[in-house]
């Protein structure tokens, strides 16, 4: 059986290289190629997407797996082994399901989506994105069609990015999470509200870029092994785990963008680099799901980069850095600034305390469309009614409304749902880790932040997908995923903000 599991990891590698090739063309189709390149750069990723599907869905992978099945039941269920073996049978019949032709369809209409996407929302207009969308939104209609029936149709897509999650369990996390942050928000509401006005002054685009390059070589990103670019919507890509990238976009006058974008970014990366070398061209190379890679980058971004402690350390640099905008405000103001609650139109740009609801509103809007109830020509009409319901505004435009994100353009339907589960598992393991590193206040004071990789290294980056989400979740902190933790965690930060 050893020589099968050799025989299958070779397979493994293979069908790997060629999914890594592809995302390499995806990365450099964000940040370098020019907008006329992109039928050309379609043909090539569905060329190239047939191909590596036919590798991973190859019957000498069948026959391999029907073998080692069996002696894996043998051997201890936590084993490395046990766990490939487990995982690669599940991915497989999974892809098997799909054939090829319609992995290339899907390469070359999202290829061709995304690029009406950036058209679109330079544009504001959604008409631009429109049929591109109906053509993606025909795929994962015809995508669910492969698998037996579910719960939810909707289970099928989400599945793909938090395994084991059903539409019913996140429906249930937020309903019982809306109505505590709403709670919240008015609370805030309520209160004076603080000065963020320094945020919005004129800072210097590569002055800001170069800060953001000190944080995340702090945090512990690995510059041998990644780069930072600008692309339209920041995002992280890797091409095994030695070659982990991420991208930021940078506004003059909108400071918070390029630096929190950076330390989300980090903290995805930070995951990826963090793999278990063992893992390396398997299908267990990467995080176990969406919810747990949003924890860590959501955890690096606002647990520890809007935190007190983060800037007692860093602020006295970022005020040298720009003592016209920063040199008359205060820590404390600042600190505030950054931290401050009001219902806004860009998700990214979003305050804790409202972010889920944009998450909600999506969800609710991508299951409407898979059951038909939406239709895509009338999405921007549903958008602005579900932004108004749930944040009292309006959005003046496609841009700031349907055409914000990146995700329908490529084909990630099912996907917003794991932002907000990330949120509360960030504070799920942020509670647990000061439980057992109580000085952690004092180190980020001192910008030493080893400790918690460290920690995150030995208690969720090394796994990769070898365990899955919720049991993940649970080994390392007790129970489940729970809004329980993230709501204690609101209302203690904005009482001490706002006065509550």
């Amino acid at each position: 059986m050893e020589q099968k599991l050799a025989q299958l990891k070779t397979m493994l590698g293979e069908a790997s290289d060629l999914y890594q090739i592809e995302a390499l063309l995806g990365w450099d189709q964000q940040v370098n190629m020019a907008p006329g390149s992109a039928e050309s750069r379609a043909q090539q990723m569905a060329t190239l997407g047939a191909i590596a599907h036919d590798k991973a869905t190859s019957p000498e992978i069948g026959k391999l797996l029907e073998a080692l099945l069996p002696w894996a039941e043998s051997l201890d269920p936590d084993s490395d082994d046990a766990r490939l073996i487990k995982v690669t049978a599940k991915d497989y019949d999974k892809a098997t399901r799909v054939p090829s032709s319609f992995v290339a369809e899907a390469s070359q209409v999202i290829a061709m989506a995304n690029q009406a996407w950036v058209k679109a929302r330079s544009e504001s207009d959604f008409s631009i994105f429109q049929p591109h969308l109906e053509k993606v939104l025909d795929l994962k209609k015809r995508y669910i069609a492969f698998f037996p029936p579910a719960d939810h149709p909707y289970d099928t897509l989400l599945d793909d990015f938090e395994p084991g999650m059903k539409t019913a369990d996140v429906k249930a996390i937020f309903d019982a999470l809306r109505p505590q942050q709403v709670e919240l928000i008015k609370a805030i509401s309520e209160k004076p509200q603080v000065d963020d006005s320094f945020m919005h002054l004129d800072y210097d685009e590569q002055k800001q870029w170069d800060f953001g390059v000190k944080v995340a070589t702090a945090f512990g990103y690995d510059w041998n092994r990644g780069r930072q670019d600008k692309s339209p919507h920041p995002f992280t890509t890797n091409f095994g785990i030695d070659d982990v990238r991420i991208t930021t976009r940078v506004y003059k006058n909108q400071f918070a963008t390029a630096l929190f974008g950076t330390m989300h970014e980090t903290g995805h990366a930070l995951y990826e680099l963090g793999v278990g070398k063992q893992w390396a061209r398997t299908p267990l190379a990467n995080g176990t799901s969406l919810a747990i890679h949003e924890s860590q980058s959501r955890m690096w971004e606002n647990l520890v980069g809007r935190s007190m402690p983060f800037w007692e350390h860093f602020y006295p640099e970022l005020q040298a850095t720009f003592p016209e905008q920063l040199g008359k405000v205060s820590l404390e103001t600042f600190y505030k600034g950054i931290n401050k609650v009001q219902p806004s139109l860009i998700r990214v740009e979003a305050d804790e305390a409202t972010y889920n609801l944009h998450i909600m509103l999506r969800l609710e809007l991508e299951i409407a469309l898979i059951e038909g109830a939406v239709a895509v020509k009338d999405l921007p009409e549903f958008w602005n009614a579900k932004v108004k319901d749930y944040l009292g505004l309006t959005p003046p435009n496609d841009a700031q409304g349907v055409l914000q994100d990146i995700h329908w353009s490529g084909g990630m339907v099912g996907y917003f749902s794991t932002y907000a589960l990330g949120n509360l598992v960030s504070v799920q393991l942020w509670e647990k880790f000061k439980s057992v590193n109580p000085g952690i206040d004092d180190q980020m004071r001192k910008g030493d932040f080893s400790s918690l990789l460290s920690w995150l290294r030995s208690e969720i980056h090394q796994y990769g997908r070898k365990y899955e989400p919720q049991e993940l979740v649970q080994r390392v902190t007790g129970s489940k995923i729970d809004p329980a933790p993230y709501v204690r965690y609101l209302k203690g930060k904005y009482s001490a903000v706002y006065g509550l």
